[in-house]
């Protein structure tokens, strides 16, 4: 099974189509890229690994905390299903970018109304 990475920020109603993926039982390794007030308050009904960064820091040291902490989770893994309905453009190009150094391929995938994850 593919691992999803989804960014886990801010935006109004984006968690729920987060959790919508998380919960849709198509992925057996969950990663959120988050930050500290996401983290603390977030709830879901599966367990997800959740990977912190500072959206106040500079993309580049975000690329370099998630590289890092990607790094040993994605082990073995060719592509993953990303995910960016929440958060911010920094926020996404730092994870686009680890990704990509990591040399892992990406797919887009979203949830569609009926609740089952699509494809972009």
């Amino acid at each position: 099974m593919t691992t999803l990475i989804a960014c886990l920020s801010t935006g109004k109603g984006t968690w729920g189509h987060v959790g919508t993926l998380v919960n849709s039982g198509q992925f057996e390794t969950m990663i959120l890229v988050t930050n500290q007030w996401s983290k603390d308050n977030y709830q879901n009904e599966k367990e997800a690994d959740l990977v912190l960064i500072d959206a106040a820091k500079p993309i580049a040291d975000n690329v370099a905390i998630l590289q890092a902490e990607l790094k040993g989770k994605l082990e073995g893994e060719t592509e993953v299903a990303f995910n960016m309905i929440s958060g911010s453009g920094a926020e996404h190009m730092a994870i686009l970018s680890a990704l990509l150094k990591l040399g892992v391929g990406v797919r887009l995938i979203a949830a569609n109304e009926e609740g089952d994850t699509k494809e972009i």
